[in-house]
């Protein structure tokens, strides 16, 4: 298995940890996200808990995609290879910052249920939180699939088909979230989950060709390059290399 193969796994298994850890994450803190009903009442203290590591997963996971990718997109475009590096490590710290909202209402149950004041400071991490979600997991997100998918699109290192759902995808969902800042909708809505859909997919079938096929043996060019065919090669090497001097003998008068 070559680097290029074992990086694609790599990274195709990161995208499939990713979907599921996110998934599962939500599932598990959803009791924390009430915040005030949570603090007051017996809690879900376990399940919130496990929840959060779940979350760790999908932190480390992120980070994961971009750093099994770099050493391949690197070759193709380097300044836009090192972007989606920095937007998943964006992407990956917003995600913390909503792990330790979740956390700290877990804590303040254990701690401070019953204090004045309690309830309105669980809300308060409660709304830490949902931003941190609308800015991580959505607009970071749509703008670093965008990326990607423009990076594998220009350099056709997957088939554009699984390209066109990044493309589509991460404007889309960088849309909703700017539609839930405005209070067009709620964050956790029919439209949000509509709009997420795309990149859901993008990821899906990115890591599933990522796993079963890997990168394109014979990529397009990189930026800047120029492809020739095959029959001009020979021809554009001669061209290059110059004229070639013949050496000068020289020869012995008698």
């Amino acid at each position: 298995m070559t680097s290029t193969r074992k990086a694609a796994v790599v990274a195709g298994v990161f995208f499939l940890v990713t979907e599921v850890a996110a998934i599962a994450g939500l599932l598990l803190y959803g009791p924390a996200l009430h915040g005030a009903e949570y603090v007051a009442g017996d809690g879900a203290d376990r399940r919130v808990a496990l929840g959060a590591v779940c979350e760790v997963v999908l932190l480390v996971g992120v980070i994961g995609t971009a750093v099994a990718l770099f050493p391949v997109l690197r070759r193709r475009h380097e300044a836009l290879a090192l972007g989606y590096v920095c937007g998943r490590l964006l992407e990956a710290a917003v995600i913390a910052v909503g792990i330790i909202g979740v956390l700290s209402v877990l804590t303040l149950r254990q701690d401070a249920a019953g204090t004045p004041g309690a309830g309105a400071a669980a809300a308060a991490l409660v709304a830490v939180h949902d931003r941190a979600f609308l800015l991580g997991p959505d607009i970071v997100l749509g703008a670093n699939s965008l990326l990607l998918a423009l990076l594998l699109h220009r350099s056709r290192l997957v088939p554009r088909a699984v390209t066109v759902l990044g493309l589509v995808g991460g404007p889309l969902i960088c849309a909703s979230a700017v539609a839930v800042l405005f209070d067009v909708y709620p964050q956790v809505s029919t439209p949000g989950s509509l709009t997420a859909l795309p990149v859901f997919a993008w990821e899906l079938a990115l890591a599933f060709r990522l796993i079963t096929k890997g990168l394109a043996e014979h990529p397009g060019p990189a930026d800047g390059a120029v492809e020739l065919p095959a029959a001009e090669l020979p021809a554009a090497v001669a061209r290059a290399a110059g004229p070639v001097r013949q050496p000068v003998v020289p020869v012995a008068r008698t």
